[in-house]
């Protein structure tokens, strides 16, 4: 038939499943190996997002009893690296610029807070796991349409091929659109701010400390890697600052820009080197009232986001992924399911949206009356030893009803 110059005819295919999810980052991928290890048929689809951007991920630590619990920790483990002590250093040339603030994980009887992974590194590993999960099928390729049902909904894939499923599960990042499709509408805001990242090597080591540095553009944080083959000691950058400002730097070559980088960290760990492609992206914020729809959640991004502060992000919607898995029986997507799961989640989501923005806010104003309020509240987080082990605790295990997947203590 061929040698007539005909082409064979291609049948779109259909797929069922009881859960299907939509993006393959780390949050995406976690969800169908935790559904899928509950009991459920799951399809992850989206291709793995391993662009090296120089993003790492900080993994605390409810979020590492999750992955524990999923048999992931040894998986990611090795390309880990522990976050012993935080320090906050006021760059901000304030007149009531407050001295060096160091958390220690020691001090709440951790041996480090978390751990620092970099994304395209902990993707690929967890996509390899997705692959060789019974009940898991990771389709590597873009949904471009959903329906919503009653009792199910339909998606189509670029490709033609269509998935049916109880319940869809958003983990497709910020511009979900698992989100538009069920007609949850955001508030959404932007700050006057860009982050550049990159992988940095450096001549003295990091002792384990992830250090933020508070400016008036927002923090420069070099958080801890793990050494690289060749023995030279690591640190991912985040870097927020004005999106002017962060145009005429990322149009730098390494040179130029290390050197910048040098002096605003005060040449901590003697002469560095760019080591990674960077990342450049405008830093902004969503929240919703609910993270469901008939049929439909929303996990991580997709359902709430907000500045690289604190190393909330992905921590947070890890917690999505536990409660959800708590909240699911039976027939996934059904009603009381969603509701509940909205319910475990409201509480948690506000504070953390709320802190990281008003600590945000602090850094961009130089109006007096913040600055001292600012002062105060890290002078006594570094004097007042119950209220620093309270803060400590609540930034690494939430208090409240933690879901079950993040209740065994981690060793």
């Amino acid at each position: 038939m061929t040698s007539l110059g005909l082409r064979p005819i291609c049948r779109s295919m259909t797929q069922k499943a009881d859960i299907l999810i939509a993006g393959a980052g780390a949050a995406g991928l976690i969800s169908g190996i935790a559904l899928a290890k509950s009991g459920y048929n799951v399809i992850v689809a989206g291709p793995p997002d391993t662009r090296r951007n120089g993003r790492t991920v900080a993994l605390f630590e409810a979020s590492l009893r999750l992955l524990r619990a999923l048999d992931l920790w040894p998986v990611v483990e090795p390309i880990s690296s522990p976050l012993a002590k935080i320090r906050f250093v006021d760059a901000t040339d304030s007149l009531f610029r407050t001295p060096n603030i160091d958390l220690d994980a020691r001090e709440i009887g951790l041996p480090a807070f978390g751990y620092n992974i970099e994304n395209a590194g902990m993707v690929e590993r967890l996509a390899e796991v997705a692959r060789k999960t019974p009940g898991l099928t990771l389709i590597e390729d873009f949904v471009s349409r959903y329906s919503l049902r009653e009792d199910h909904i339909d998606a189509e894939l670029r490709n033609g091929d269509t998935i049916t499923a109880k319940l869809l599960v958003g983990a497709d990042g910020k511009n979900s659109m698992v989100r538009k499709a069920a007609g949850l509408v955001p508030k959404e805001w932007r700050y006057p701010q860009t982050a550049i990242t990159a992988i940095l090597t450096h001549e003295k080591p990091h002792g384990d400390v992830s250090t933020e540095f508070h400016t008036r553009q927002g923090p420069c944080t070099l958080v801890p890697m793990r050494d690289d083959e060749q023995g030279r000691h690591r640190s991912s950058l985040v870097w927020l600052m004005s999106p002017v400002v962060a145009d005429r730097r990322n149009e730098m070559d390494d040179d130029r820009l290390i050197a910048d980088v040098e002096r605003q960290v005060g040449y901590v760990y003697g002469h560095m080197k760019i080591a990674s492609p960077r990342g450049m992206f405008p830093i902004s914020g969503l929240k919703l009232q609910k993270l469901s729809a008939p049929r439909v959640a929303l996990v991580a991004d997709a359902g709430h986001y907000f500045p690289p502060i604190g190393a909330q992000g992905l921590n947070l919607g890890l917690r999505d992924v536990a409660h959800l898995v708590d909240c699911v029986k039976g027939d996934p997507g059904a009603l009381e399911n969603m509701r509940a799961y909205d319910d475990s989640r409201r509480g948690d989501i506000a504070l953390r949206t709320l802190g990281v923005d008003m600590l945000n806010r602090s850094l961009l104003t130089d109006f007096t009356g913040l600055d001292i309020l600012r002062g105060v509240g890290l002078m006594a987080l570094a004097t007042l030893g119950p209220l620093r082990r309270k803060v400590m605790r609540e930034g690494v295990v939430p208090s409240g009803d933690l879901p079950r997947l993040m209740q065994a203590l981690g060793g």
